[in-house]
């Protein structure tokens, strides 16, 4: 016979703490990867409710909460501003830079409201298109594995090699963080050892495009983003220069990430006057589709 236990008395089942997890939230509100938020927890860096974080900790969105001392805004943005800015090479894509390097940050426009999260990033040795929103949910939808959204790029190698290669590079070809495949290749043209070609990713890995040829035994000379998603880098914003999206691209980065689109919110007339004022400066010749090779 089984000793049935009144209700009252059955043991509490386990729960779920409310909220999410704390690196996440900071991850959202731009102020780096969720890794780089789990050192700064476990530096004492952050704050909940006046008392030190630590790993494992959720927050609701009523949580207070501060970094170095300094209050943080976990509020959702009720509007969004978005910007392209077409990287050089040698800048950092982090807010500062132990080595002192010129970061992506320094040149764009201070905005009003929030704070500029950058949509991906781009390394060292790599120019071009780098996206940029005051908007942490749309970046971080944006940036999530799951987004399969599509990343194009300019890229010269240099060595030999023939369609068997570039077959492999469709099918996929092992790497040391797992399969990574080109989803598309297309011929760009060229002389001697260099070749350029155009190629398309699906996911941002770090270094990705430059490992998968080097896999082949070709070195990447230069390398450029063209495209992400269905914006791409315009003819007329040279490297180090910055411009606001047009509505149908906002509502496409929205779109990309599954989200209810937000108000648009527009520079002030002193933005778009130096934004203006950048490209009344000398110019080289306008590229097809935003493709120079500049």
């Amino acid at each position: 016979m089984t000793n049935k236990q009144p209700p009252g008395d059955r043991p509490a089942q386990p729960q779920t703490p409310a909220g999410e997890k704390l690196q996440k939230v900071l991850a959202r509100s731009g102020l780096g990867s969720r890794r780089e938020m789990e050192r700064w927890i476990e530096q004492g860096r952050v704050t909940i409710e006046g008392r030190p974080a630590k790993l494992g900790d959720r927050v609701a969105g009523s949580a207070k909460i501060a970094v170095d001392g300094k209050p943080l805004s976990t509020a959702p943005a009720e509007e969004t501003r978005c910007i392209l800015y077409h990287k050089p090479t040698g800048e950092v894509c982090s807010r500062k830079d132990p080595q002192g390097r010129r970061t992506v940050f320094e040149r764009l426009p201070k905005p009003k409201a929030g704070r500029w999260i950058s949509i991906g990033r781009l390394d060292y040795n790599t120019s071009g298109l780098l996206l940029f929103t005051t908007d942490g949910e749309l970046a971080n939808k944006l940036m999530h594995p799951s987004s399969n959204i599509e990343r194009e790029y300019m890229v010269r190698v240099m060595g030999q090699w023939d369609e068997s290669m570039l077959q492999r590079l469709r099918e996929g070809v092992m790497l040391e963080d797992g399969v990574a495949r080109f989803t598309d290749i297309q011929d760009g043209g060229g002389d001697g050892i260099n070749h350029w070609f155009y190629v398309v990713l699906m996911e941002g890995r770090n270094r990705e495009v430059r490992r998968l040829w080097e896999s082949q035994g070709l070195t990447v000379s230069r390398l450029k983003r063209v495209r992400y998603g269905d914006v791409f880098i315009p003819s007329k914003v040279k490297q180090g220069q910055w411009v606001e999206l047009e509505s149908k691209e906002v509502k496409s980065l929205y779109r990309m990430a599954d989200m209810p689109l937000k108000q648009q919110k527009r520079g002030t007339m002193k933005e778009r006057e130096k934004m203006q004022r950048q490209f009344s400066k000398r110019r080289g010749p306008a590229s097809a589709r935003g493709r120079g090779k500049s």
